[in-house]
């Protein structure tokens, strides 16, 4: 495939409108444990995190603290309960239709999440999106999730396609500063957990404020490749 032009979308926040159901996940999940409630913003703030670190930093502890294996187990089942009957209506307006059309131009997809691989394919599978993406890699997958470059590096080898030929569409920080350490172009979502603001201080190559200009973008990354 290395002739393919290859697109690596982010989950959570870029493909669906998932943030306040996963800030309703937290809630629940923390109040089981018997710890304090945070503010919406506070937990918000940790989207992107690994599942783990994400406890730890709400939870006020290590990573591999007992208390955050037992955040994430009840995060879990909480998430299937709260999110995944809604899976569908959280798709932001133009997701299917883009991807199928990205598909069609013979643009090989696939996504980078920090979510584990599980939720990651419970989540696409309820959205009805899992059929469009040939490699899904999630946090658990890899001994360094992101920023760090180890989920695009090991989706370029198992695809075969050199970074030049791939872009990073994500709506964090963290997935446009993957994309720099891959060697990957990025678009920045506006529409997700970080604004435009945020994005702008690890400097992606394109913005986009909604997903059919998404779509435009990576089928015009070919002819485009001296601009981004």
């Amino acid at each position: 495939m290395t002739g393919t032009r290859l697109a690596v979308f982010d989950l959570d926040g870029t493909l669906v409108d998932s943030p306040r159901a996963i800030v309703a996940t937290f809630t629940e999940v923390l109040a089981l444990l018997g710890s304090p409630a945070r503010q919406p913003e506070a937990i918000r703030a940790t989207i992107g995190m690994p599942m783990e670190k994400a406890f730890g930093t709400l939870l006020g502890v290590a990573a591999d603290d007992p208390l955050v294996a037992s955040g994430v187990e009840h995060y879990q089942q909480v998430f299937r309960k709260l999110v995944l009957p809604r899976a569908r209506e959280l798709v932001f307006p133009g997701v299917a239709d883009g991807l199928a059309e990205l598909a069609d131009a013979g643009v090989a997809l696939a996504v980078a999440t920090s979510k584990f691989r599980r939720s990651a394919d419970a989540l696409l599978d309820a959205a009805g999106l899992a059929g469009l993406f040939e490699l899904v890699v999630g946090a658990d997958e890899v001994r360094n999730p992101k920023p760090h470059p180890e989920i695009g590096e090991k989706i370029l080898h198992a695809l075969d396609v050199p970074a030049a030929r791939a872009v990073m569409v994500g709506d964090t920080t963290h997935d446009v500063l993957m994309a720099h350490a891959t060697g990957m172009r990025a678009i920045a979502v506006t529409y997700g957990v970080h604004d435009r603001a945020e994005l702008a201080t690890a400097r992606p190559h394109r913005y986009a404020d909604a997903f059919p200009e998404v779509v435009v973008m990576v089928r015009t990354t070919a002819q485009e490749e001296a601009v981004l």
